[in-house]
């Protein structure tokens, strides 16, 4: 199979699995939830590792252990109560949106005199508008964001494989 085949293979199975993903949102934030407790969970055992095996002093070992202990804490709580770590993740998206447009924003006003100035305005109104409504229709939101954005983010990455897989076709120093 020639390399561009691969990657076009990849995009299409990527695209067909952010569908899936966006047909099924509420199972998807679910499962993200669940898989973001297990990853703290395993993060917070290592620091807690690295902080009782660590070269440094008392007070950053033991500051690192503490760390350790919340971050396990953090994990536990997402595995046991998949819905509050849901929340949780949806405020924290909703407060990055909103935080990256205000900042988008007040750098548009730095670049008044660029062609950029538009495109960020806007970008920054999106995502602010983004953040409103989430905030607005949080019950909603909460059930289905974390699936729809990695949906859409699976379908967007799939489409650049398939358009990266068609420019490695039309080279002519790639091997086929």
């Amino acid at each position: 199979m020639s390399e561009w085949m691969k990657w076009q293979l990849l995009g299409l199975v990527t695209c067909f699995f952010g569908m899936m993903v966006l047909a099924n949102t509420v199972i998807a934030t679910m499962a993200i939830t669940t898989m973001t407790g297990g990853l703290l969970l395993i993060s917070g055992g290592f620091q807690i590792v690295g902080a009782l095996g660590g070269a440094a002093s008392v007070g950053s070992r033991i500051l690192a252990g503490i760390m350790g202990l919340l971050i396990g804490f953090l994990g536990f709580s997402f595995l046991t109560n998949p819905l509050g770590g849901a929340i949780s993740l949806t405020t924290l998206a909703m407060i990055l949106l909103a935080a990256g447009g205000i900042v988008r924003i007040v750098f548009a006003w730095r670049l008044r005199e660029t062609s950029f100035f538009w495109a960020l305005i806007l970008s920054g109104a999106l995502s602010v508008l983004l953040a409103g409504y989430i905030w607005v229709n949080f019950a909603a939101a909460t059930l289905a964001l974390l699936g729809t954005l990695l949906g859409i983010e699976l379908v967007l990455n799939g489409i650049g494989l398939v358009l990266f897989a068609y420019t490695l076709k039309g080279r002519t120093d790639t091997p086929a």
